[in-house]
């Protein structure tokens, strides 16, 4: 009695994916999965309603405005009114951010894609760039959005308009920094490898560590908190430089964008290192 075999498969039959349907597949499961729909919808409401209820709440309250904080507002209202709308809602994008990859890890989701590209790395740089540009695209028109709701609420108070020094910049660049902060906590998400751990993280770099370093003395405080991730990256979405900004927009998005690389590089590394 002989006992029969199976050949073995080709290698030829079966390829490995290559970049593009690796991008295809994140593509898939970033826009199947309903917390990023929703959040992303988060976004859009947080943004645009902070804006016409910070603005509004300025221009309600201009007689009163202590005359400092109108010369601020009048110096730059783009960079005021898109901060406005940033504040809270860019935290939308760091819980987004660090949910696309550690909700693989916590799922076991992260093995399937992993045994498909043994390779490992393309699966992270496919999952940065879909996400990147998700949110590059949103980020933009929501900043478009906010800047038309908050230069028609705050008028004649300080007049502004796209034709502006630095303003059509420093719109895109609001679409840039949330792009730019995506990636941060993502970049973050595949170190920790943690949803709730990950988010916490990500929250003490853009609300925690900035006051903190307010306090510290003398130019040392000053210098560290200019360099912080989300501190220097907000230049960009600003039309003009600040009178104690120590960096311009393009340099402050730089170094965003450096920290945001070397937290890809170290996420990169841990990935090749460490089981799934």
């Amino acid at each position: 009695m002989t006992t029969a075999t199976t050949p073995a498969a080709d290698p030829a039959e079966h390829p490995r994916p290559g970049f593009g349907r690796l991008l295809l597949s994140e593509w898939t499961k970033i826009r199947t999965v309903r917390s990023t729909l929703w959040t992303l919808i988060l976004l859009v409401l947080l943004d645009l309603g902070f804006t016409a209820l910070f603005v509004g709440l300025t221009v309600a309250q201009w007689d009163k405005t202590d005359p400092a904080d109108r010369a601020q507002v009048v110096a730059d209202p783009t960079g005021f009114i898109l901060g406005s709308g940033f504040f809270l809602s860019q935290l939308t994008i760091c819980v987004l951010g660090v949910l696309v990859i550690a909700s693989e890890y916590s799922t076991g989701m992260i093995r399937a894609s992993l045994l498909a590209v043994p390779r490992r790395l393309p699966v992270l740089w496919a999952k940065s760039l879909v996400f990147a540009a998700v949110v590059l695209v949103l980020g933009v028109a929501v900043s478009f959005a906010s800047f038309f709701i908050g230069s028609a609420l705050i008028g004649d108070k300080a007049e502004v308009s796209l034709a502006d020094d630095g303003v059509l910049r420093a719109v895109v660049g609001g679409g840039l920094y949330l792009a730019m902060l995506g990636l941060f906590a993502l970049a973050i998400g595949a170190i920790v490898r943690h949803t709730a751990g990950g988010i916490t993280g990500v929250i003490g770099f853009v609300l925690v560590l900035a006051p903190l370093a307010q306090l510290l003395p003398g130019s040392i405080g000053d210098h560290i908190h200019a360099y912080l991730p989300s501190e220097a990256g907000h230049l960009i979405a600003q039309a003009r430089q600040g009178q104690n900004d120590l960096l311009t927009p393009w340099q402050g998005y730089g170094v965003f964008a450096l920290w945001t690389a070397v937290l890809l590089a170290v996420a990169a590394v841990l990935l090749k290192r460490r089981d799934a």
